[in-house]
């Protein structure tokens, strides 16, 4: 039997966009890819994406013109994944990423109530292995902000986990003079 690197399993960054050309995938399909998988994506029910546009604008607001903020948009990392964080902090404007999508980040940040595993594990390794400098999850569940940072690439993994609650402020890591309250990422209570 001959060996199968690990390249050869699953799809890459190239062949998962050659299903969207050759009209597999719809460009509007609800699916991502995540370390070769092409992963299915909930829908969305209004609270997630209520939230999802809160802390878009809260975060607009924070960073002004010192990053873009994409809503839903894919990132490239390769070698395998093109996940689409529910809203993604990236250098330079929109008008940057009109020839290819952003292949880095500043911040990601997932809005997760059903999707709180995959997010804790498959995203924030994903993430973490690609040197993204912070991650966030908008737990729904516990209605509380989840902050990682401190990404170590080699172990794919965030070193530093911390949890902000409703009250507290907090900065970015990767954009100065940028803070944003938690009750703004958070639905009311």
């Amino acid at each position: 039997m001959t060996p199968v690197s690990p390249a050869e399993l699953g799809h890459s960054i190239e062949s998962y966009f050659g299903l969207v050309d050759s009209g597999i995938l719809a460009p509007d399909d609800r699916v991502e890819l995540l370390e070769g998988v092409v992963v299915a994506m909930a829908p969305q029910g209004p609270p997630h994406a209520a939230v999802t546009n809160m802390v878009a604008e809260t975060l607009r607001a924070a960073i002004g013109d010192r990053g873009a903020v994409r809503v839903q948009s894919s990132l490239v990392l390769r070698p395998r994944s093109v996940p689409e964080p529910d809203v993604a902090v990236v250098p330079g404007n929109n008008a940057d990423y009109l020839r290819a999508h952003p292949s880095s980040a500043l911040l990601l940040v997932e809005v997760a109530d059903s999707s709180l595993p995959q997010d804790r594990i498959t995203k924030a390794r994903l993430y973490a292995a690609a040197g993204i400098p912070e991650f966030w999850i908008v737990n729904l569940r516990d209605e509380v902000l989840e902050v990682y940072r401190s990404p170590d690439p080699e172990a794919a993994v965030y070193r530093d986990l911390t949890v902000a609650r409703r009250g507290e402020r907090i900065s970015l890591v990767a954009v100065s003079r940028a803070e944003v309250a938690v009750d703004a990422l958070l639905p009311p209570p």
